[in-house]
């Protein structure tokens, strides 16, 4: 055991393991040394026959004689039967206010952070749906490492597997903004590990399948089941489809994106199929696709879910028994658009350019090309299109399957 001096604190350096350097001239006081390189005091010692500890502040803004000073106290408070880390406690507790709540700092974390991001809303609901109703009332400062594996467990164990990474995702950097603000001294989630392992189930929907979507949107409540049948014919990803704004679409019924998860501009030729969907929204802001006017209809889950769940209720009764439809995700309806557009021949230069997928484009044509290829995006879609209402208006079978396999027509 070395004695630690300030210039040996200063060059201590982080490791794979997160590290706890005990200190010889302060029985008691360890340097705990994070992955991330933070750094922190911490003090043990035992009240009432249990090892207890206390973090007494972090390094460099308590430095090696201050917390020696700290841990002395704290030592000689437990020597005459205290219990330090509970005061510590108690004192916080007592300072308690609605502004230190998990609920506030989140909301205070959406005002300073989230908001400057793309996605900032979509985590901000996932917060609000996932945290708040568990935590929203408690002190953030009290929150533990175990509280975050329980909250992420019974997610999991909801059969969300993937919302529970999401949100571990999400939790992580959210208390690591907190402690850079010095709201906590140190983030509960520091090291810790997803919740569950994510399988990519990736696939298009096939022929009878997007029958029985279209459908199943056919009784969704508005907006819902419009947004969905445009993801289904558009391609575009679920979000920019939430997002859409009338004075976006312009006379010719080019829809023009002004943002984008690439931050490219993309315009998108609407077959007639969609506009005339989209024509028959009820005009109650500026959001194509909206619940109350003034804000998008962004959260997908849910509506999904019940798609998916009529669309085997649908099955079974033309069936006459039971039948599942595989799982599938909103996202899947990309694939679904992509591999019927390559069934329909289309090129994969225009298949990318129609769904802005442009990681498939090299990188020198994007930088040098600025053609728009508006008209072989507008004749790829309206294939597209096509080839979706006749499948859902139960064609003759003489079409493109969403196998590969293409028509004779």
């Amino acid at each position: 055991m070395a004695k630690l001096t300030a210039a040996s604190v200063e060059r201590i350096k982080p490791t794979e393991k997160r590290q706890e350097i005990p200190d010889a001239l302060m029985p008691g006081l360890y340097l705990v040394v994070q992955t991330s390189g933070k750094r922190s005091w911490q003090v043990r010692y035992r009240a009432a026959g249990v090892h207890r500890r206390m973090t007494l502040g972090r390094y460099p803004l308590v430095g090696l004689a201050e917390a020696r000073e700290k841990a002395a106290d704290a030592l000689r408070a437990a020597q005459d039967g205290g219990d330090p880390a509970a005061d510590q406690k108690a004192a916080k507790a007592s300072r308690l206010s609605s502004d230190n709540t998990v609920r506030s700092q989140i909301d205070t974390y959406h005002k300073r952070h989230l908001k400057t991001l793309k996605t900032g809303n979509a985590v901000m609901q996932s917060l609000q749906f996932n945290v708040v109703p568990v935590w929203g009332d408690r002190d953030v400062t009290d929150i533990s490492r175990r509280d975050i594996v329980l909250l992420l467990d019974s997610i999991v164990d909801d059969g969300r597997a993937t919302t529970a990474n999401r949100v571990k995702a999400y939790l992580s950097k959210f208390f690591g903004w907190c402690e850079d603000r010095g709201v906590i001294e140190q983030s509960p989630a520091i090291g810790l590990k997803l919740p569950a392992k994510e399988k990519s189930r990736d696939r298009p929907l096939n022929n009878g399948e997007i029958r029985l979507f279209w459908l199943a949107c056919d009784m969704e409540p508005a907006p819902w089941g419009a947004l969905f049948k445009i993801l289904l014919l558009t391609g575009q990803r679920s979000g920019e489809v939430a997002r859409m704004q009338w004075g976006d679409i312009d006379g010719e019924g080019v829809w023009r994106l002004s943002t984008t998860k690439n931050d490219e501009r993309h315009d998108v030729p609407l077959p007639q199929a969609a506009k005339d969907i989209i024509d028959a929204q009820p005009r109650l802001g500026p959001y194509v696709f909206t619940t109350r006017g003034d804000t998008p209809a962004l959260s997908t889950s849910k509506p999904a879910a019940r798609i998916a769940s009529r669309m085997s209720t649908i099955a079974s009764e033309e069936a006459g028994e039971p039948v599942t439809v595989p799982h599938w995700r909103p996202h899947d309806l990309r694939h679904t658009v992509k591999t019927g557009l390559a069934s329909l021949g289309v090129s994969l230069e225009i298949r990318s350019r129609a769904t802005n997928h442009l990681s498939d484009i090299p990188p020198m044509d994007r930088r040098y090309n600025h053609y728009d290829f508006t008209e072989e995006k507008r004749r790829a879609l309206d294939a597209w299109s096509r080839l979706v209402m006749d499948i859902v208006e139960g064609g003759s079978g003489n079409v493109v399957r969403l196998t590969g396999e293409r028509s004779n027509a």
